[in-house]
């Protein structure tokens, strides 16, 4: 189906809902709509939805900076000197180098509905950044900057989701506020799951505080289809609880539960504690004989969970999904008290709170690799693993010093991961930071390794480091290699190529340059096969050859 055409009824359907919560008014959806159909691109159509809606629902209004307009087409090209391969048969990860927005919309083109998590660490601001910082076109990062970047970005990205996937984003504390609010706009309040507080490594003091945090907030893409999938383990509770407000309704027990430490013997009543309300009164007989319950047995008390209970029973005491989390597996008798208990089990739950935070840069120290402020393997590996399984993606669009990539590669050989890095200068960078001694580091490190000034190469000498154990070079001359075994796998590293949507020469066309083998297709048979293809993905030359 024609992305742009499925893009914009995605943008229309949650125009809809805001009009069903009384968001926007039904007149002002009319005109949205109208401008929409007529949108030439998916871009356009997020601009019109954007300057719709975007203070509606959050309470809030920034100044919007739109990205700059162009009449090229982006596309994938592969880097063959930066991209190696371990083992054909092992997973193939990758490597955008170039802006995060046009990457994201070829992305779009194989992705769409299929990554599942997604982790970004996006630049905080000028107030955090430093006076001289800038985005990708050519704004200072203030706030309003920062949220105009974020927004069709994350539009994009929310439609890269898998209907179960979840979104990561780590913030500031002067930031997080506005950001969760950008967030609530895109993803809907109801798909918010929790705002993180991660310890920092290293404390803020300020002349009346010491910061020792930060955030990471996560939505889902829809709440009711995401699920843990997190470690597992069994836990064992009593049947009963304390609370005086607990009502005590009187539940069939089936025969054939186990009975442990209550001999042989019909019982008309259980050992009772004196002031206890966890005491259990029995209402028809309980009878044991070889170690089970020899008949159904009634019996009264404050149950901790009694309508799991009646549900594990009504399914034939076969496992059952608990209300609050994991799956009944058993439920036994322990004990002259006749106290039953509960096995369950349960998937590690998300905390809220994260204070096992590691220092990032030790990871990048261990690589000799020169980099400000990378967050920890640990950390993303925690919230990764959380939802994300074998065959699962994992994608990173601010991907910096490769973290993300090294905590999937740490979670096992069978989930991919994608990253996209600003292939940023770094001599036009000195000439421009306030601070320059990492960057002055940076560029010392590229002319060691015998690499363009470009951060993206950094990046890409952290990925081939821990996936083969040696350099660019063939070196190994890097403390990680001494305590730790490469990874391997594979890395096809893109590029951002640009051609004229109005180029015909032969040759240099955009049904020339673009390779649908980056995107998941087989080599095409026919030239009309390749210009249909061209022409449903890739918004700019659909227009012009429909003209």
């Amino acid at each position: 189906m024609n992305r742009t055409i499925t893009g914009k009824e995605g943008i229309l359907s949650e125009l809809e809902k805001r009009v069903k919560e009384q968001i926007l008014e039904r007149s002002n959806y009319d005109l949205l709509k109208k401008l929409i159909e007529k949108a030439d691109t998916l871009d356009e159509a997020i601009k019109i939805a954007e300057l719709g809606t975007t203070y509606k629902r959050t309470g809030f209004h920034f100044d919007k900076r739109l990205e700059k307009q162009s009449d090229t087409i982006t596309y994938f090209k592969k880097n063959e000197a930066l991209s190696f391969v371990t083992d054909p048969q092992a997973i193939t990860h990758k490597l955008i180098i170039g802006d995060n927005y046009p990457a994201l919309l070829n992305l779009l083109i194989e992705y769409k509905g299929r990554i599942n998590v997604i982790y970004i660490d996006p630049p905080y601001g000028k107030d955090s950044m430093g006076e001289f910082a800038e985005t990708n076109y050519d704004n200072a990062i203030t706030r309003d900057n920062l949220l105009s970047m974020l927004y069709p970005r994350l539009m994009l990205a929310r439609q890269l989701l898998s209907d179960d996937g979840v979104i990561f984003c780590s913030i500031d504390d002067k930031n997080q506020a506005y950001v969760k609010c950008l967030f609530d706009e895109v993803f809907e309040e109801r798909n918010f799951i929790a705002n993180i507080i991660v310890n920092r490594t290293s404390e803020i003091a300020t002349d009346k505080t010491i910061q020792k945090h930060e955030y990471c907030l996560l939505y889902s893409k829809e709440n009711s289809s995401t699920t843990l999938c997190g470690d597992k383990r069994y836990t064992t509770s009593r049947g009963t609880v304390g609370n005086s407000d607990q009502t005590m309704p009187i539940i069939t027990f089936p025969k054939g539960l186990r009975c442990l430490n209550i001999p042989d013997g019909t019982y008309t009543q259980s050992r009772q504690i004196p002031d206890s309300r966890e005491n259990i009164e029995i209402i028809t007989p309980f009878v044991v004989k070889n170690g089970v319950l020899a008949q159904d047995v009634q019996l009264k008390a404050r149950w901790r969970s009694s309508n799991d209970m009646r549900r594990f029973f009504g399914n034939n005491c076969q496992p059952t999904k608990a209300k609050i989390n994991g799956f009944i597996e058993e439920i036994y008798f322990d004990g002259d008290r006749m106290m039953p208990y509960i096995i369950k089990n349960i998937t590690e739950k998300i905390s809220t709170l994260y204070l096992d935070n590691n220092r990032g840069s030790k990871f990048v120290e261990d690589l000799n690799i020169p980099f400000d402020f990378p967050k920890s393997v640990d950390f993303i590996k925690y919230i990764t693993k959380l939802f994300v399984d074998q065959g699962g993606i994992v994608l990173d669009f601010f991907f910096g010093s490769g973290t993300t990539g090294q905590a999937v590669l740490e979670m096992g050989d069978r989930i991919q991961f994608i990253g996209v890095q600003l292939d940023e200068d770094l001599d036009d960078a000195l000439n421009k930071a306030a601070k320059k001694t990492t960057i002055k580091s940076q560029i010392d490190f590229c002319n060691k390794i015998g690499r363009p000034h470009k951060l993206s190469e950094i990046t890409c000498e952290r990925l081939r480091r821990v996936m083969t154990g040696r350099c660019y070079d063939g070196s190994n001359d890097f403390e990680w290699i001494k305590k730790n075994k490469p990874y391997g796998g594979n890395l096809d590293v893109y590029e951002l190529g640009e051609v004229s949507n109005f180029e015909h020469v032969n040759g240099k066309t955009a049904f020339d340059v673009i390779d649908e083998r980056l995107y998941g297709q087989k080599q095409f048979k026919t030239v009309r096969e390749k210009i249909e293809w061209v022409c449903n993905n890739f918004e700019t030359t659909q227009k012009r050859v429909e003209e």
